[in-house]
């Protein structure tokens, strides 16, 4: 069934890195951090690495399975494994309607990494700024659609570019050297912040697993539920972005093993995130519960009180950059396969077509925080937060199940095709004694946080 004319990755290094670059997003940087200090520190670190274990990898070698065993992009993917007459592939336009969706507001938020990354290497932040005045910066940013505008347009227009170029030459090219600085700047800022005075402090609250702050935070059942969220997220799941990396893998290595060291690399980034981040709060008395302020209003003032803090805020926005360039990259190129596949036109007119559509649909998103702020979508929500919902709350987890169903049970793919497709070439091997696990514990596990995450 493989399709020859398939593009393939140049390298298994250049696969693990771009599959981890699409996991690795705003989400591992951002949103773990400041998860983490709303929840108690150490016991959620815990338990956040033991549901990646039994629920992410399981889950993210069944999209791999899905994309290599089939050659093709989500829809196309599921035609080609499905028995005649079912649906499935249905889910696949679900899936690229979640990663269109997906693009609509992280284009904005990547923009404003860059805009930031901008305002500290030109200086906006001047010593002596108190903590109001840093604020309005973030501010004045969402206030201004010309400005937020300009950002998303560059992000998405160079994100095109990038695909455009080809899988090997432009996307696997470039995420590799993003993602190496990546990895270069978070240890150099990583030692940075446990330099800083009073670095103990906020490494022991973050890493020492501790009952009081459990009990502070609403005890330990709220922790865990937070932490099997957070797992789920990291890895962008559900929305077929990392089936598309599957459908350009070599049969070489089984499933399991790469979707190990996607999991290694992108919990690698949350976790030293946490180090640059929680040293560097408790060091200057700000504690890290701030939410999703922590970056643009609490770290900012922090890097301003250092010394050099002008170098070291515009390395950690650099690296912020990089960090949500390489997702938005990785889900671009899901949209792209799957206009080739589906339309059977050339990846440049694919690009062309898509960037025009993508640059259309993310305009709501930057107008969302000025021109229309009093437009409130879903239970109050602004339009940022509305299409977070839906992609994060619904998208993600129902895609997930998809994907699980269709591997596990007997009106899918199967099993047995499933776990012979996982277990093909050399490495870490997924044994058979887990067909019960995956077909009932962990449908339960992805139905809990579905419900959770609708509540």
């Amino acid at each position: 069934m493989g399709n020859d004319s398939r593009e393939s990755f140049g390298s298994r290094l250049g696969f693990i890195l771009v599959s981890a670059g699409c996991a690795i997003g705003i989400g591992n940087v951002w949103k773990f951090p400041y998860v983490t200090g709303l929840n108690g520190g150490g016991w959620f670190v815990l338990f956040y690495l033991l549901f990646l274990l039994i629920m992410g990898i399981p889950v993210m070698t069944m999209e791999l399975a899905v994309g290599r065993a089939s050659r093709k992009s989500a829809v196309q993917a599921y035609m080609a494994l499905e028995k005649p007459g079912q649906k499935w592939h249905l889910h696949g336009w679900v899936a690229i309607f979640g990663c269109v969706m997906l693009m609509m507001y992280y284009t904005t938020v990547s923009g404003w990494m860059v805009d930031y990354f901008a305002k500290f290497l030109t200086g906006t932040f001047t010593k002596g700024m108190d903590a109001d005045a840093i604020g309005g910066v973030f501010g004045g940013m969402l206030a201004a659609p010309k400005e937020m505008g300009f950002w998303m347009v560059l992000t998405v227009v160079a994100g095109f570019i990038v695909c455009s170029m080809g899988l090997e030459k432009g996307i696997e090219k470039i995420t590799t050297v993003m993602m190496a600085a990546l990895l270069i700047l978070i240890v150099i800022l990583a030692v940075h912040s446990l330099l800083l005075p009073g670095a103990g402090e906020g490494m022991s609250f973050y890493l020492v697993p501790n009952f009081e702050n459990v009990k502070a935070v609403g005890g330990i059942t709220h922790v865990i539920s937070a932490a099997m969220n957070q797992a789920f997220f990291t890895l962008s799941l559900g929305v077929a972005a990392m089936e598309i990396f599957g459908s350009y893998m070599s049969k070489s290595q089984r499933l399991a093993g790469e979707a190990l060291r996607i999991c290694i690399l992108d919990t690698f980034v949350a976790i030293v995130s946490g180090i640059i981040i929680f040293p560097a709060c408790f060091s200057y008395g700000v504690h890290p519960d701030a939410g999703p302020s922590l970056i643009f209003v609490t770290l900012p003032n922090v890097f301003n009180n250092m010394a050099l803090g002008r170098l070291w805020g515009t390395l950690f926005f650099l690296f912020m950059t990089f960090a949500s360039f390489s997702t938005v990259i990785a889900v671009f190129e899901n949209i792209l396969s799957f206009a080739m596949d589906m339309f059977g036109i050339s990846r440049k007119k694919a690009s062309v077509i898509c960037c025009i559509i993508i640059l259309i649909l993310s305009v709501p998103c930057v107008l969302g925080y000025n021109v229309w702020s009093d437009l409130h979508i879903i239970g109050g929500r602004d339009v940022l937060d509305s299409e977070d919902f839906i992609v994060s709350n619904l998208l993600l987890p129902l895609g997930s199940l998809v994907f699980l169903l269709f591997c596990v049970t007997k009106w899918g793919w199967g099993f047995d095709n499933y776990i012979k497709e996982c277990n093909e070439g050399t490495g870490l091997k997924i044994p058979y004694a887990f067909k019960r696990y995956f077909q009932f514990v962990l449908p339960v596990l992805i139905v809990i946080i579905l419900i959770q995450g609708l509540m």
